[in-house]
Parts: C-alpha cells; structure tokens; sequence
C-alpha cells in the first residue's frame, strides 16, 4: 500500500520517535527501527538459546509481580502445568515457582503474595532436583532476577512483568529464557506453557519481520492498539502527544488517520518512549552531586543559617530540610514541596527563589486552588485581545510570562485539572507555550518551584494527575513534615512569632509561661505553624497580663490516657509512622552507624535507603 519502494523504510528509520503505519485491514506496511526498540522486538540479547518449544520434562521456573497483568493471561489453571493447583492464588498476586513441566509426582515450590500485603522484596533460594536456583521480584527498583547455578537473567519492569527461564529436563541446561519485547514476539508466561513455540536468541539469530502481519499478533488487545486500528477502518479519531500505555511500555502517542482521495486508506502512530524522565532523573543526581562538591567547602551550618533566616525550626527534620532546600536553590530544577496545610511551603518555595541564581527576578506565586478553573488557562498563560467574551481589548499577560526571567510558584498543584494539565506538560518540556486565543510561540526562561498537601503518587493512581506531568515536576522534592512530627521546634517559633503577634495586635511584648508551653507540646496541630499563629494570636487578646497563661490558649489537649476516634489512622500511615520512629531510635541507638542498625532492623540495604529517603531521616 504505502511501501512500493524503500526510500519509505530508510526515511522512518532516520526518525527518533517510534513510527508504524496500518492499512484498513489492519496489516502492518511500516514498523521502523525505534519503534522495533521501544517495544523490544530489536533487543540484541548476549545469551543465546535455538528456537524451540517447551516439553514434558522440562524444569521451568517464573517470577510474575502480577499474575494476569503482562504474562498473557496467566492463571491458576494455567499453573496447574507444573503442578500448582492451589485456590488461593488469584489474579494480581505475585508468584515466584519452580516445577517440572506435565510430569506427575515432582512437588513444585513456590511462594506468593497477596496485591494488598506487597513487601518490598518476594525472594527464594533453593536447590530444586540439585539445581541451585533463586529469583528476586524487587518491587522498589522493579527487578526481576532469576539465577540458575550462577547465571542470572535479568528483566526491569515499570507496571508488571512475566518473566520465565526453561531448563532442559535432560540436560538440565537453559532452553528459554524470557527477554524484552515478549509480547510482541508471542512468548508470554501462558503462551509458551500452552505450547507456543519460541524463537532463538543471541547475535546471529533472526529478527522478528512485523511487516505484513496483523497489529494485534504484535500488540495484542491494548485500548490504544484498538483505537488505532478502528482508526484505520475509519473512525474519526485523532490525537497529539497523549499518555498511552503499550505492551507494558509508557510511551507519548501521535494517532492520526490516513487518508488518500478523500478515502480512509489506514492509520499512522507516532510513539516516543518515556525514557526522557529517566534523563531528567540523571540529570537530578549529576546536579546533586556537584552540589555536594560544593558543600565540602562551605561552612553549611553558617550557610543554612544565613540563607534561611525566616524558616524557624532547629530540629533534624527542620535542618534536613533546610538541607535539601539550599541545594535546591543552588539548581535551576522544577522542585516540588510537599507537606500538610499550614507547614510553610510558601515562605520555602519564596526562601529558594531568593537564595538562587535568579533572585533578582520576579518570584510569581499562583494558588491554582484559589484561581476558578474557567479562569486559570488565561492567568497562566494571558490571552489576546477578542479571545474570548469579556476579554480585555488589549490582552493580557499570563503569570508564565510576568515570571519569565525568575521564578513561578505553582501553589497547590494538584487541584489543577486534566485538561490544563496537558498544557502545562507541555510548558515544562519545552520552556513555551500559546496564549489563549494566539497563534505566537511564547519562551519563556524561569525556574518552576511546584507544591501541594495532596499525595499525587495517589492522585495519580487513581487517575486525577498525569504520570509524565508528575514525573516532570518531581525533579527534586522536598517532603516539609507536620508539626506534631518535630514538637522540639515549638519553642522557637513561639519566640519568634510571640513578639510580631504583640505587634500586630497593638499590645505589650508578653511572654509564655512554662504551663502554657507545656499545653502547646502536647497539642497534635493539625493546622500546623499557620494555627500556632493564631492560637497565639487569640491568646494575646485574652491575655489581661503580660504573660501567656494555659487558660489563654483555645486548645484542647486529649487525654492520653484515654483513646480518642481521632486517634484512629488509617493501617498504613500507622505502619509507616512506626517505621519512621523505630529506624530513628535504632540509628540514635548505634549512634548513627548504617551497618548495625541495618543488621538490628533486618532489613537490605536497598530497603534500608529507600525507608530513610522516604520518610527523610537524617543520617
């Protein structure tokens, strides 16, 4: 159809995106290098095994994060081929196995794990009829290893993956092994159980020709593969640089339909994989790490102090924070600040645009919480005159171009819809963008600081929040923890803010009595610093003395030893709060030594760093 010489084939492997073009019958006529790369249907593989087909006899071994989610369909009966027949595995349950193909009496070994209790790790190590064997699902780094007498074979993952080695049942040699790409190529977990014959690997074995056969042999059944095939029977569908998730893989995709005089003659997609957020990823770590450099030849305590005069709090979590804050600053990276309502993330964000290279320009702070949603695209981006009714004859200016230069502070980040969210992706990638009604590139050159109380790994889970957008803005985070978490930084900010409360007021500087303090120690602040203000503020007005007493102070303290509704959490913000406080103490315990709090505790190394960057211990 659209291939009648080769200048096509040459001309879509010159391009960087992935390209693959269907006629209305849905045969595939181009399929170009990237896209074959993207999808793993070039992937040169340095272990090499023939082409062959599973037999009775055979040793197969299988680690799946999710069963049924990219392993075609895997189930128990499926299982039940090496000798796995138990009720309690069910779809979405991570699996690792170890059997012996259609042959009776051989106990397989396995072990799995419910979707809702996933640990960090699913290990085993065994030695099956004298063959020594372990598998790892690592679901923090999303590895897969399967090691076979020191051999180990290896698969990364961003969603679920099936992976499998075969070993000969006489010889008791590897005869398959799972790669990248397995989908397209046909060589799932269930279809090569059910008896799919699968191809060989190594640098002299053939590749896979995709051209002239049907999508959905090479994509399967995925919602975006059938949209482009319906699109190329003729719907009317189109669109540019959306989110679509294929065989597995997150890509941004192109659809547009293929038209020849005035007749739909096929489809075109444009796929672009989203290995870009790894760049921004590496390029987070290179920033911190000259950044470190740096801080060797600094006084950082005098620096921090210096830089953050506004920021009250001496505790570790409060000085971590001022850690993160100042290198930060020292980067032109989007940060994202998160932490409860009332934490301080405005006074951070406006703390790191003043200690940065761009300080003596503009620093626009937008609540998009506050800002109607109907209104928001045309304060962000501004208009042109006549764009729409009740616009200003002269246009106007959008807060990304007022920040150009400088900084712009996305308050509230999360309340952003998806629409605008899409526009706003594209403002961070490229550094440009439309205003409403306009037909003229504005670039803009600023520094993005981002913040929300919303959990958006949540948000985007559940669908409210892009995943690429959330990858962009969380270049560099910082986590501001609640008060009830840092209670030793209740002092100071009391003498800081007491003095300008007497002020604002109009009364005589007064002091706190050590009662009162001690209420405020107890208090859990749910409201955070942004309450402490007030509280004291009401309890200037009441006060009829000079000095603060505990009946001034509007607050009530539970009884702690009574137990409260309130005090019910959810089960797991109650686990990780326990985490956070025992690692603490084990760290205090063996003073600050990795190793043995590492060995208390039980836990790898691996788990062991990620636990202490996520809940931003300082070591």
């Amino acid at each position: 159809m659209l291939n009648e010489n080769g200048y096509v084939e040459m001309f879509t492997n010159m391009m960087s995106e992935g390209f693959i073009v269907i006629d209305s019958q849905g045969t595939i006529q181009v399929y170009n290098n990237k896209a074959k790369d993207i999808f793993g249907i070039s992937h040169n593989q340095q272990i090499s095994h023939e082409a062959g087909q599973i037999k009775n006899g055979d040793i197969v071994i299988i680690g799946d994060n999710a069963i049924g989610k990219d392993d075609g369909n895997l189930n128990s009966s499926s299982l039940k081929y090496i000798g796995i027949d138990d009720e309690n595995i069910k779809k979405g349950d991570a699996i690792i196995a170890i059997g012996v193909y259609n042959v009776e009496g051989i106990k397989p070994v396995y072990l799995y794990q419910k979707s809702k209790d996933m640990t960090d790790t699913l290990k085993m190590e065994t030695s099956f009829l004298g063959i020594d064997i372990g598998v790892v699902i690592d679901f923090i780094n999303k590895i897969i290893t399967i090691e076979v007498d020191k051999q180990k074979y290896t698969m990364t993952y961003i969603n679920y993956i099936g992976h499998m080695v075969i070993l000969d049942g006489k010889t008791n040699k590897m005869k398959f092994y799972q790669s990248q790409g397995y989908t397209a190529k046909g060589e799932s977990i269930n279809e090569i159980l059910k008896g799919k014959e699968y191809r060989a690997k190594g640098e002299n074995s053939e590749l896979l020709n995709v051209i002239g056969k049907n999508i959905f042999e090479i994509h399967k059944s995925g919602s975006t593969i059938k949209e482009f095939y319906e699109v190329a029977k003729g719907k009317n569908i189109s669109y540019v640089d959306e989110f679509k998730e294929i065989n597995g893989f997150p890509t941004m995709c192109t659809l547009l339909p293929v038209n020849s005089q005035k007749r739909r003659i096929g489809a075109a997609l444009k796929v672009e994989d989203i290995s870009e957020i790894k760049r921004v990823l590496r390029e987070r770590d290179e920033a911190l790490s000259n950044l470190e450099k740096i801080e060797k030849r600094l006084d950082e305590e005098r620096e921090i102090i210096e830089a953050f005069p506004n920021i009250i709090g001496e505790s570790k979590e409060m000085n971590y924070v001022k850690k993160l804050a100042l290198k930060a600053a020292k980067t032109n990276s989007t940060v994202l600040i998160q932490g409860e309502s009332g934490t301080g993330k405005n006074l951070l964000a406006k703390a790191i645009h003043e200690n940065g290279p761009k300080k003596d320009n503009p620093f626009i702070h937008v609540n998009c919480g506050a800002i109607p949603e109907s209104l928001l695209e045309s304060e962000l981006f501004g208009y042109e005159k006549g764009a729409f009714t009740g616009a200003s004859s002269s246009g106007k200016k959008g807060f990304f171009e007022l920040a150009n230069g400088g900084t712009i502070f996305l308050d509230e980040i999360g309340e952003i819809s998806s629409n605008l969210q899409v526009k706003l992706l594209q403002v961070l990638q490229d550094k440009s963008f439309y205003k409403v009604g306009g037909q003229k590139k504005i670039e803009v050159d600023l520094r993005i600081i981002a913040a929300t109380n919303k959990n958006l790994e949540e948000e985007m889970i559940e669908g409210r929040f892009r995943e690429d957008l959330y990858y962009r803005i969380n270049v560099f985070p910082i986590w501001i923890p609640s008060l009830r978490e840092r209670k030793e930084d209740i002092y100071p900010l009391v003498e800081n803010i007491l003095p300008k409360v007497c002020e604002k007021v109009g009364c005589e500087n007064k002091r706190i009595s050590a009662e009162a303090l001690n209420l405020l120690l107890r208090y859990d602040w749910p409201g955070n610093v942004r309450e402490l203000e007030n509280i004291l503020e009401r309890a200037a007005n009441l006060s009829e003395g000079n000095t603060i007493l505990s009946k001034n102070l509007t607050i009530k303290v539970a009884d702690e030893n009574k137990y409260l509704d309130e005090e019910i959490l959810p089960l797991r913000e109650a686990t990780r709060n326990f985490e956070k406080k025992i690692i603490k103490k084990v760290l205090e315990y063996y003073k600050g030594d990795k190793k043995k709090s590492m060995k208390a505790l039980d836990i790898s190394k691996t788990t062991f760093y990620e636990k202490i960057k996520r809940y931003n211990i300082n070591i």
